[in-house]
């Protein structure tokens, strides 16, 4: 029995600040949104469910919340279409399962989990992981279930401007996008969700999701269903990531942290704040992580202005931040 509280934290996306532009009701209502999900989760901590099934349930809630570019509201492709990505790892024991280029499975997370128990494999991907998902069980929906009108106009207006390809944080240049109301400015906001957990058990787990990046070409995949890149968890540490994907996937960025504690007997704030301060940065990339270790650390550094993120630990209340 792990002698330290269980604890868990969750992300939703980091960005650029819209503080200037952003009323007491907008930043309220993300917070709260954060904070229930919190909630939830330490309830499941507190009935002793395992950090594989807690961070799976929080990333779940926050697929399912339009707020977030992960399952509903998910970002569209150059084509129009939604391409949902997403991961989960066990620590203690490494499983693992992933899923790359979703279109019906109502929630990504889920079918991450079913292939890490049920495939025999890692990693499934477009039309053959959603057939594996709806032959397990989990709910099918429509295509265009995950769109929103206001992700649709993001698309539009983007295409109309030249059609470059944009992450959810990309485009200082542009005119308001989408959800301007905000606390984060949706034209430079990295949109990737995801939870990391430690168990009464000193178990650790981690899962990230995602809907991509904005007019994207059709296939591109990001750091979110790679492990060490976007999600990792070991005996040591878990970890997901919300940022420039293929400056995560080029630094390993997840692992990295396992790397530097284990090998470099660096605590886990030293190691967090030298894969995002130095790391990210030396290949272009921009955006946060949470890591909790086994020790009970726990880290949320970002070198954006600003990130989505909360944690709670077991018996006290939850707490949310947007702001440095």
């Amino acid at each position: 029995m792990n002698t330290l509280p269980a604890m868990l934290a969750i992300h939703g996306g980091a960005g650029t600040i819209l503080r200037q532009s952003t009323s007491a009701g907008a930043e309220q209502a993300y917070l709260q949104a954060l904070q229930d999900i919190l909630r939830a989760g330490e309830a499941l901590l507190a009935q002793g469910s395992s950090a594989l099934d807690v961070v799976e349930a929080c990333v779940r809630l926050l697929e399912e919340d339009e707020r977030f570019n992960a399952g509903r509201g998910a970002v569209y492709t150059a084509d129009g279409t939604h391409e949902l990505d997403a991961s989960i790892m066990e620590g203690h024991t490494r499983r693992a399962g992933a899923v790359a280029g979703l279109r019906t499975t109502r929630n990504p997370v889920r079918a991450a989990r079913a292939v890490m128990e049920s495939s025999g494999h890692v990693m499934l991907i477009g039309a053959a992981a959603d057939a594996f998902a709806a032959a397990q069980g989990l709910e099918q929906v429509s295509p265009d279930w995950f769109g929103t009108p206001e992700r649709l106009a993001q698309l539009r207006r983007v295409q109309g401007e030249g059609g470059a390809a944009v992450l959810d944080h990309d485009g200082a240049r542009r005119q308001a996008l989408i959800r301007q109301d905000g606390p984060l400015d949706e034209r430079q906001k990295f949109g990737t969700v995801g939870a990391v957990a430690l168990d009464a058990q000193g178990r650790l787990a981690a899962a990230t999701s995602t809907g991509g990046m904005t007019n994207k070409k059709p296939g591109r995949v990001g750091d979110s269903p790679l492990l060490g890149a976007g999600c990792y968890a070991d005996e040591t540490v878990a970890v997901s990531c919300t940022g420039t994907g293929e400056a995560f996937m080029r630094s390993l960025a997840a692992h990295e942290v396992s790397a530097q504690m284990r090998h470099l007997g660096r605590g886990l704030r030293e190691a967090c704040e030298d894969v995002v301060g130095v790391h990210l940065p030396a290949v272009g990339g921009q955006g946060g992580m949470i890591a909790v270790s086994r020790q009970g650390e726990l880290c949320l550094p970002f070198n954006t202005e600003g990130m989505y993120r909360g944690w709670v630990r077991l018996g006290e209340a939850p707490e949310a931040r947007i702001f440095r």
